[in-house]
């Protein structure tokens, strides 16, 4: 079934990446920065679906280790099929208060990572015409809530670009915009789960289900569940003061 590189891997929705992309038969390489989590789900994986599980340990805002990275998506001896760019995070500080240094790693992962892992995934899978990259976005790319709201706007963008210029290669680009998920996300940013109703939480499991499945259709966007495509589509054309006011009350 090939093979399939995932950042982000160690928790959330990449580690459920990983057991649903196995679970199909899929070799999976597993990059995140904490490799004792990465090597005990690479071995359930390896015990429970019986496929092939590759620890990479890399932090993608560090240059060296993102190289690392693109060279493994670039080797032609060990093909990857998918790329999954699913790493990133929030900080818990707004722009003006938050340090430069954290803003600066948070761009550095959730927008230059991808960049060039996303090339370098391309300029591998382009020749053989097959291949398929699938960026982890959010619906709150249709926010001003933030930096993180910028970087996963830059993604959606990017994403539809890639998806135009790979048109006709066999290769494919998707984004997949989903709402709150029930992951650590909020957690490691030191609070508690933000207080909406129950129906506003994801599970993991059909987020990663909705997007795989929009992958194998050759889709370029998903937004998972019926209510937040009409979240988004109310986003898009709400009167832009409005959403700047809702971005400040999720802040």
């Amino acid at each position: 079934m090939g093979t399939a590189l995932i950042t982000g891997a160690s928790a959330g929705l990449g580690r459920e990446f990983a057991w649903q992309l196995a679970e199909s038969g899929h070799d999976v390489v597993l990059v995140a920065r904490d490799a004792g989590r990465l090597e005990t789900l690479a071995a359930q994986l390896r015990a429970a679906a019986g496929v092939g599980a590759e620890v990479l340990r890399a932090d993608l805002s560090v240059t060296d280790d993102v190289e690392r990275v693109a060279a493994r998506l670039r080797d032609a001896e060990r093909p990857v099929d998918l790329l999954v760019n699913n790493a990133g995070y929030g900080l818990r500080e707004s722009f003006l208060t938050s340090d430069p240094a954290a803003e600066e790693a948070a761009l550095d992962v959730m927008v230059r990572a991808v960049m060039l892992l996303t090339r370098a995934a391309a300029d591998a899978m382009v020749p053989r015409g097959r291949g398929g990259v699938l960026n982890v976005g959010s619906v709150a790319a249709l926010t001003v809530s933030g930096t993180y709201a910028a970087h996963k706007a830059w993604l959606n963008t990017f994403t539809q670009a890639v998806a135009g210029q790979l048109a006709g290669t066999g290769v494919t680009a998707t984004v997949v915009n989903p709402g709150f998920v029930r992951t650590e996300f909020h957690a490691r940013l030191g609070g508690r789960r933000p207080p909406y109703p129950d129906g506003a939480w994801l599970s993991v499991e059909r987020v990663v289900a909705e997007s795989l499945d929009a992958v194998r259709r050759g889709r370029v966007e998903v937004t998972p569940t019926a209510r937040y495509r009409v979240v988004s589509a109310l986003l898009r054309h709400a009167p832009v003061p409005l959403v700047r006011a809702l971005g400040s009350h999720r802040r």
